[in-house]
């Protein structure tokens, strides 16, 4: 059985990629809340959905998935989804 702390930590850790990690990979990849920063990463994904796409970027595709996180943020149900698999995987991880 596993104890209350080590789910915790989990708990924990998984909050922190959720709130803290996942915004700045996403604004140092060029994602950010006025939109996609010139010659970053971001820009280049763009620009292939678009010539994939005909022209456009389709909606729900990853490079739009992206920058509405960029944007918005992760949602609050995501955010507690993150923060409950964090606390299972740490059941994972035993002394």
């Amino acid at each position: 059985m596993v104890g209350f702390i080590p789910i915790a930590v989990g708990a924990t850790l998984g909050l922190g990629v959720a709130t803290v990690a996942v915004p700045v990979a996403l604004g140092a990849a060029g994602f950010t809340g006025a939109g996609i920063a010139a010659g970053s990463m971001a820009t280049k994904m763009m620009s292939a959905a678009a010539v994939a796409n005909g022209g456009g970027v389709a909606a729900g595709s990853a490079v739009a998935t992206l920058q509405s996180i960029g944007a918005a943020g992760l949602s609050l149900a995501t955010k507690g989804a993150l923060t409950v698999v964090g606390g299972a995987l740490a059941s994972f991880f035993r002394k």
